[in-house]
C-alpha cells in the first residue's frame, strides 16, 4: 500500500505542476494536498479496512487531476486518468472502480451513499472550517473570473458564500461534524459580518457620490475655502499690527506723563511745552486710529422669515442672527441648505464684507503709520528746535550779551 500511495503521490505532484493551467488558483496542488491532509484526519477515527483506508487515500490525491484537461466535467475526467494510472500500476479492476465512484461523489450537490463517499465529501470541503476560509474564497471567486465561468462582485460572492454555508453544504461525518462544524459557523459569521459592513460601504459610497454630485464642484469648494482663510489671515495681522501701535503710543504717553510733563511746571522749562504737546498730540491720534481700526461693528443681530425666504440676510454672519432664538436660528439654516444657490450667495456676501473690513482696517492703519512717522519725525525736530533756540544754554547766551552789549 505505501508503494503505491508513493507513486500516486508523484504521479500527481508532477501532473499538477507541470500540465496544470495557471489560472487555476484555487483547485491546484495546494488544495489537493489540503485534501489529502484532511483524509487523513477523518481516516484516524474511522474503522475501515486498510484497503478501504487505502481507496480513499488514492481518491484524496486523484479526484481534482481532471483539471489538466479542462474544468468542465473534470470529475469524469479525473476518472479517466485515475483509471489509466491505476491499471499502469496494477491495481485491481474492483478497487478501481470503487476509486472513480468516490472521485465521482466530489462533484458539487451529489449525495454520498456510503462512508467512504462521506470522508472523502467531508474532507474535499474542509476548507470551510479552516481560518483562512476567507482568503481561499478569494482565490476560488478569483478562479472563476480568470477561467470565464462566472464573474462575481464583491456583494454577490459574500452572499454566494452565505447562501452554500446555510442550505448547500453540510459534513457528513461524526469527525467532521465534531472538530470543523464549529468552525465552519464561525467563518459563517465573519461572512455575514462582511456582508454588513459591505452594506455600511455601499451605503456611505453612495451617500458620497450623491453628495458629491450636488455640492459644488471641488475647484469652488477651494475657492471659497482658501479666500476666506487668507481674508480671516489678513484681518488678524491688521489687528496685530493694530495693537503693536496701541501698546507702543501707550508706553510714549505714559513716559510723558510720568516724566516729561511734570518738568512744565518750572518756567525754565517752558521751552518744552510745545515740542511735548505735538509728542503727545501725534500719539493720542495713533492711538485712536488704531482703537478704530479694531473696533468692531456689530449689527441688529436678527432677521425675518421674509429676509430669509427673499435671501437677503447672510446667516454665516454672527452680527445678523446672534439675538435670534436657536430654534429660530436652526429653521433658517435648514432653509439655506435646502437651497444651493443661498448658500453660494451667503459665502459669495462673506467674502465680499469681509474684504469691505479688510480695506477699511487697513486704510485706518496706513493713516495710523504715517501719522504716528510724521508725529514722531515732527516731535524731534520741534525738540531740536527748542533746545537750539530756546534751551538753557541760549537763553544764558542771550542773556549775557544783553549784560554785555
Amino acid at each position: 500500500m505505501s508503494n503505491l500511495i508513493d507513486n500516486t503521490q508523484k504521479f500527481v505532484v508532477e501532473l499538477l505542476t507541470n500540465n496544470l493551467d495557471k489560472k487555476f488558483l484555487y483547485h491546484n496542488l495546494r488544495h489537493t494536498q489540503r485534501v489529502v491532509k484532511s483524509t487523513k484526519q477523518i481516516l484516524e477515527s474511522c474503522s475501515l479496512s486498510d484497503q478501504e483506508k487505502e481507496i480513499i487515500e488514492l481518491v484524496a490525491w486523484l479526484h481534482d487531476t481532471g483539471y489538466t484537461k479542462g474544468i468542465h466535467n473534470h470529475e469524469e475526467s479525473s476518472c479517466e486518468i485515475a483509471e489509466e494510472f491505476l491499471t499502469k500500476e496494477g491495481y485491481s479492476i474492483d478497487n478501481i472502480a470503487k476509486v472513480k465512484e468516490c472521485i465521482m461523489a466530489t462533484k458539487w450537490n451529489t449525495k454520498p451513499t456510503n462512508l467512504m463517499e462521506e470522508i472523502i465529501r467531508d474532507a474535499d470541503s474542509s476548507h470551510f472550517a479552516q481560518s483562512s476560509y476567507l482568503e481561499t474564497s478569494d482565490l476560488l471567486r478569483e478562479e472563476l473570473d480568470l477561467l470565464g465561468v462566472k464573474s462575481y462582485s464583491q456583494k454577490d460572492w459574500i452572499q454566494t458564500n452565505i447562501q452554500v454555508f446555510r442550505t448547500e453544504h453540510q459534513y457528513y461525518t461524526d469527525y467532521a461534524k465534531e472538530n470543523w462544524l464549529e468552525k465552519k459557523d464561525k467563518n459563517l459569521r465573519a461572512l455575514i459580518k462582511d456582508k454588513k459592513s459591505n452594506k455600511k460601504l455601499a451605503k456611505k459610497e453612495r451617500l458620497k457620490a450623491q453628495f458629491k454630485s450636488e455640492s459644488p464642484d471641488r475647484g469652488i469648494q477651494t475657492l471659497y475655502r482658501v479666500t476666506l482663510k487668507n481674508h480671516i489671515t489678513l484681518s488678524d495681522i491688521a489687528d496685530t499690527k493694530a495693537n503693536i501701535l496701541l501698546s507702543v503710543n501707550a508706553i510714549i504717553i505714559s513716559l510723558a506723563l510720568s516724566n516729561l510733563i511734570p518738568k512744565l511746571d518750572n518756567p525754565s522749562n517752558d521751552y518744552l511745552i510745545y515740542p511735548t504737546v505735538i509728542f503727545v498730540f501725534f500719539s493720542i491720534v495713533s492711538m485712536i486710529l488704531a482703537v478704530l481700526a479694531t473696533r468692531p461693528n456689530v449689527t441688529s443681530g436678527e432677521f425675518t422669515k421674509e429676509d430669509v425666504a427673499n435671501k437677503n440676510v447672510n446667516l454665516l454672519f454672527f452680527g445678523n442672527f446672534h439675538k435670534m432664538k436657536l430654534n429660530e436660528y436652526e429653521w433658517a439654516i435648514n432653509e439655506m441648505l435646502k437651497d444651493k444657490d443661498y448658500i453660494y450667495t451667503s459665502l459669495t456676501k462673506d467674502l465680499y464684507f469681509l474684504g469691505i473690513v479688510l480695506n477699511r482696517k487697513y486704510s485706518l492703519l496706513r493713516w495710523t503709520y504715517t501719522i504716528f512717522m510724521i508725529g514722531m519725525i515732527a516731535s524731534v525736530i520741534a525738540f531740536a528746535v527748542s533746545f537750539k533756540f530756546f534751551g538753557p544754554e541760549r537763553k544764558i547766551q542771550l542773556l549775557s550779551e544783553v549784560l554785555f552789549f
